[in-house]
């Protein structure tokens, strides 16, 4: 399985960014989907899950103001971001995992929040 991040880029602080991951094949019944984030200096954090059966979560950093979707179709893991702030700043990771703990990640998406 092959995972590919796309969205990325710099924007002003209440800005707006969605993030895409293409997933290589049809994951989305078997695998729990979720977002990380690492800022520079900092340790990867999980910022959003979607599990199989549709339950989401979020750090509470981004409640209100991040959400996490999938559309099956499209293999395709989204996170779309609202009201962003500079301490979004970070490479955004999307991550896929099974109940067998078999687990997969993307290369990363570069997310800039400055004035």
């Amino acid at each position: 399985i092959q995972l590919v991040e796309s969205g990325g880029a710099s924007v002003q602080p209440g800005g707006s960014l969605r993030l895409s991951c293409v997933a290589s094949q049809s994951i989305f019944a078997c695998y729990d989907m979720a977002w990380y984030r690492q800022a520079p200096g900092k340790q990867r954090e999980l910022v959003a899950t979607m599990a199989v059966g549709g339950g989401r979560d979020y750090v509470d950093s981004v409640k209100g103001r991040f959400s996490i979707s999938r559309e099956g179709a499209k293999n395709t893991l989204y996170l779309q971001m609202d009201k962003l702030k500079t301490e979004d700043t970070a490479v955004y990771y999307c991550n896929a995992k099974n109940l067998a703990n078999c687990e997969y990640w993307g290369q990363g998406t570069q997310v800039t929040v400055s004035s």
